[in-house]
């Protein structure tokens, strides 16, 4: 059988990184790379036999970059510290390495919002590329929502992952407020945004979430999450139009606060 490196980038992960390595003490190897954490989480790998690496943050590319350079072996599995490798998706993927048929494959994720397993509002099964051939595999070059790209045939797997990114109201509006910053600062070269922007990508973000991919058949968490993603799609377009109105001096200190 192929022999499986996991890598995880991580900050502050003290919550969560315990119950991510021990659904994947199964590997042949685990990667973690820190961002020099204030908390236990680099203790709390070195329990797990993980193989540590401190680097200063550069980005999320970056990050997974530096990641997947120090995987040993050939296949790699990318994981993020909120997530959970669920026992039939681990079966999935040993039996997959015994022969593989393709240079990558996507995985859906279970994403809970307030404890709740969310099926629609179109975030399941939300496929992402990560298991993979390291030779076979670069990193999408963008701020945040990086991916990894396969040069080469990829599958889908049945099972998937558990992923819990949303435990409470403010932790989902702290992550997004920042996701936002980042994604504003990719789509800057864009056509200029207008006022009336703000109000129509609202409109057409909860529309999107909450009636065409049906958020309302998740209740009171549906219509939470696609309120709040429709206020952050605003906030979007609102921080873009804030950069381009900026001075290239302006904005090239605000770019390098925010990268740094």
């Amino acid at each position: 059988m192929n022999k499986l490196s996991v890598m995880i980038i991580t900050y502050n992960e003290e919550k969560h990184i315990d119950s991510c390595l021990e659904s994947v003490s199964w590997a042949d190897e685990i990667i973690v790379v820190d961002a020099c954490s204030e908390d236990k989480t680099v203790e709390i790998c070195k329990k797990h036999a993980a193989k540590i690496y401190i680097n200063a943050w550069p980005g999320f590319s970056r990050q997974k970059s530096f990641a997947l350079g120090k995987c040993s072996h050939s296949w790699v599995m990318n994981i993020d510290a909120d997530e959970r490798v669920r026992p039939e998706l681990k079966a999935e993927i040993q039996g997959i390495l015994q022969n593989p048929a393709f240079d990558g494959y996507k995985i859906a994720r279970r994403s809970y919002f307030l404890g709740k397993w969310i099926k629609h509002c179109g975030w399941y099964p939300g496929y992402q590329v990560r298991l993979f051939k390291k030779e076979k595999t670069r990193l999408s070059d963008r701020r945040v929502h990086e991916g990894f790209i396969v040069q080469g045939t990829t599958s889908t797997l049945k099972n998937d992952l558990d992923h819990f990114s949303h435990p409470d109201i403010y932790t989902s509006i702290e992550k997004l407020n920042i996701y936002t910053t980042l994604e504003a600062f990719d789509r800057l070269d864009r056509k200029p945004v207008h006022v009336h922007d703000f109000m129509t990508h609202f409109i057409s973000s909860f529309w999107n979430k909450f009636i065409a991919h049906k958020g309302f058949l998740d209740g009171v968490h549906g219509f939470l999450l696609s309120w709040i993603s429709a206020f952050l799609k605003m906030v979007l377009y609102m921080k873009i139009w804030h950069f381009q109105q900026m001075s290239p001096k302006e904005l090239q200190v605000y770019k390098e606060q925010i990268d740094s």
